[in-house]
């Protein structure tokens, strides 16, 4: 009985084991379900919180003037079409629906794009334009009648982004194109609008479409599952991440309906890198890889896009063409077997090209110099985490057009000198503004303007040399008792010793002494004798004043050197110098801002341009006219072997010691341009003012076709007929005679007869003669 008793004892043993065992695997599975619970209320959490607040920190997007379009405007047909296409309008044989356009002669039909500007939105519109050589013939609608002004949306130019470089446009449902969600759902997820975030029923499809097929058609992943990998989560491959993000997608389904789910990842998904910058979302990626509104994508650029979803490096189709190609085609038979489209329709889209654009048109790297302005700007009033994350739209005054005809200037001229030994080592940097408003239209900051880095038209700073000179004679005809056009100055040697003992002696750059000249020869022919003596009449700090009433902040010293360029500017400084004698003595600060909205377009701020009255009228009136000499007899009289002589312009050269710095500043009307060339490394160039930034400034003014320049007499200006051989008073009918420009009160007394003295400089009536009004 012990012993059967004991047997029975033993026989029960194991069966309490394994009750133990299971009570232990049910604990643990209780305390792994109250774990697992824990952490999923963790993530729906981070679920909700992420995808119900601020979805994406959006950079702000900087934006070029937009083109108004009026009759009589000045715009020839090619550069009106040349910015149709950097706006990546499609030429059609007809117009048909917004960003399109036909061309017939000198007529351009086209529907343009609606738009939201800081006055409002303006609807897209379909219009006709006529040219006439340069000009704006006519402007009318459809039907015909006609229109007063037309506005054109404005080129993006680029943006201001966050240290991630990342990058999107923002979109909403309503504004995909036809087919775009269809082609999306068809070749990525089959079962999107059925599921509850993950499908098991997708991934043993793809499992198989794979295998029979013999390569990867299709994906497992829903479309919610790639939107949590790419929204929450790291690229990390591991089972832990795959069951994070089938968790998050079930939990992302359960808060949100399909369509929010959709448009969230239209405007997350990756589709390419540009340079640093990543492209996010379909809205960017159609404008970088197309120049178009995702709006207006046709079937066969919308297939190309969804293709690239499953490998954006892979199927780039500005890299890979083939593959892209290949891939496009993959995507449309896709939808011809599921009859989202008919099978002649996919036929006729994969007989498309690409059609994508050669380059990056929202490319970080499109207007560097520019764009450098605008941030600098921007930071004067906003925070940097407000332009690099609230998404702010930055209207400013850039115009492409000028932008594109000064690089091809700047670039054929170092192509033309290229023989010329130094040049390679040979840097530059142009400024482009409006005279009368002082906004920036053009921006070069580097011989290789594409390319970001050393911004040289805001910040080299280099002895500006003779562009100094008209300061010094602003100051001298600001006292119109002692000093007009035609008074009598020397141009003779002479030395001055400091207080530190070292003695100047300034030479002009032949080495030649012209000795008595009228007034407004020495800024014609920029002679450094007779300037500084007459500097050093009015005064070093006198001119310093003037100067700085010009425009100019920063403080020399007053160093007779200083009266022939030893003092250093920017060309971005030197533009503001010559912006107030361009505009009348008006002084109007550089600005290359107009206004500022809200990611939701609300108007944030405007800024307008200001103008201070800095000079009389008058003298500005005299300096121009002896800076119009300049440009006819003096140092940038080269400047007429391109443009008619016709064409009245400004300006002044400026060479700095040993040639390091070729300087020029001109302007017409219409146009202000500054241009310096030299090295980075403040070694000698093998160019003067005149040989150097000269050329640049007319190969872009040729290109550019300026208004003559057409300063209004002021009222304190008035005519009189002088002996152009002595400067004194003359009859109009003397054969020598000519007129000049005074200071009322300051002219010579009429003469009675047609004799004079002798010429102070034998060539003067030469240098007279031509210019006059």
């Amino acid at each position: 009985m012990t012993r059967s008793r004991s047997s029975r004892s033993r026989a029960k043993r194991p069966s309490g084991g394994w009750r133990t065992l299971f009570g232990w695997v049910l604990k643990l599975g209780l305390v792994g379900l109250v774990a697992l619970a824990g952490f999923a209320v963790y993530l729906d959490a981070v679920v909700q919180e992420k995808f119900s607040g601020k979805r994406w920190t959006v950079p702000a997007k900087v934006y070029a003037r937009p083109l108004e379009l009026f009759t009589g405007l000045k715009l020839g047909k090619d550069d009106f079409l040349q910015e149709l296409d950097a706006l990546g309008y499609r030429r059609e044989p007809s117009v048909e629906g917004p960003g399109s356009a036909s061309v017939a002669g000198n007529t351009v039909d086209l529907y343009t794009r609606g738009f939201q500007f800081y006055e409002g939105a303006e609807p897209s519109k379909s219009i006709r334009v006529r040219f006439s050589g340069s000009y704006v013939a006519g402007l009318s609608q459809a039907d015909g009648k006609d229109l007063a002004v037309a506005r054109l949306e404005p080129l993006m130019i680029g943006g201001i982004y966050p240290a991630h470089n990342e990058d999107r446009i923002l979109i909403k449902l309503d504004q995909v194109p036809a087919y775009l969600v269809e082609t999306l759902v068809a070749v990525e997820d089959r079962e999107f609008f059925h599921h509850f975030g993950v499908s098991p029923k997708s991934i043993a499809r793809a499992m198989w479409v794979n295998a029979s097929a013999g390569q990867l058609r299709q994906g497992g992943s829903t479309l919610t599952q790639q939107l949590v990998k790419n929204f929450y989560l790291t690229n990390e491959r591991s089972l832990t991440r795959k069951a994070t993000e089938a968790m998050m997608a079930v939990l992302l389904e359960m808060h949100y309906d399909k369509n929010d789910i959709l448009e969230g990842y239209l405007n997350e998904v990756f589709l390419g890198q540009d340079g640093q910058r990543s492209i996010n979302g379909f809205g960017l990626a159609s404008q970088y890889f197309f120049s178009q509104p995702l709006s207006e994508l046709k079937l066969h650029q919308v297939a190309l896009l969804v293709g690239m979803v499953k490998g954006p490096t892979y199927y780039n189709p500005r890299r890979n063409p083939e593959r892209a190609l290949e891939r496009r085609n993959l995507v449309l038979d896709v939808l011809a077997e599921q009859g989202v489209v008919t099978p002649e329709e996919a036929a006729a889209a994969k007989q498309k090209p690409l059609g994508v654009t050669s380059r990056g048109s929202m490319a970080d790297t499109s207007y560097p110099g520019f764009i450098d302005l605008v941030k600098r700007q921007m930071r004067e009033d906003y925070r940097e985490e407000d332009l690099t994350e609230e998404g702010l739209r930055i209207f400013t005054s850039f115009d492409p057009i000028l932008q594109f005809k000064a690089e091809s200037a700047m670039a054929e001229t170092f192509k033309r000198l290229g023989t010329r030994k130094g040049i390679d080592q040979v840097e530059a940097a142009m400024v482009v503004t409006n005279p009368e408003t002082g906004e920036v239209q053009a921006l070069i900051g580097s011989r290789q303007p594409r390319f970001a880095g050393f911004n040289r038209a805001i910040d080299a700073v280099r002895p500006i040399g003779s562009l100094v000179k008209p300061a010094v004679y602003l100051t001298a005809l600001e006292q119109p008792s002692r000093y007009t056009l035609t008074s009598i100055v020397q141009d003779e040697p002479f030395s001055v010793k400091g207080k530190d003992g070292q003695v100047w002696s300034p030479q002009n750059f032949d080495h030649k002494a012209r000795g008595s000249i009228f007034l407004y020869q020495g800024l014609a022919n920029s002679l450094n004798l007779s300037t500084a003596k007459l500097g050093l009449e009015l005064g070093v700090p006198n001119v310093l004043k003037t100067l700085e009433r010009l425009g100019i902040s920063r403080q020399w010293p007053a160093f007779p050197s200083m009266l022939l360029g030893a003092g250093s500017l920017s060309p971005m400084e030197v533009s503001n110098m010559y912006q107030t004698l361009a505009n009348g003595g008006f002084n109007t600060p550089l600005r290359g801002i107009r206004s500022v909205l809200a990611a939701d377009g609300e108007p944030l701020k405007r800024y307008p341009f200001q103008i201070q009255q800095r000079f009389d009228p008058g003298a500005i009136y005299l300096v121009q006219n002896a800076m119009q000499r300049v440009m006819r007899e003096g140092t940038g009289r080269s400047v007429y072997n391109q443009l008619p002589a016709s064409l009245t312009l400004a300006g002044k050269t400026g060479t700095s010691n040993d040639s390091r710095d070729s300087w020029f500043a001109g302007f017409s009307q219409d146009l202000l341009a500054v241009v310096w060339l030299g090295r980075d490394d403040n070694g000698q160039t093998p160019l003067t003012g005149a040989t150097g930034a000269l050329q640049v400034w007319t190969n872009f003014m040729r290109r550019s076709d300026p208004l003559p320049l057409d300063m209004p007499m002021p009222d304190n200006v008035v005519l009189a007929w002088i002996d152009a051989s002595t400067g004194q008073g003359s009859d109009q009918s003397c054969p020598n005679s000519v007129q000049m420009p005074y200071i009322r009160g300051s002219e010579p007394p009429a003469g009675t007869g047609c004799g004079g003295i002798q010429a102070p400089v034998d060539s003067v009536m030469d240098w007279v003669k031509g210019w006059l009004p």
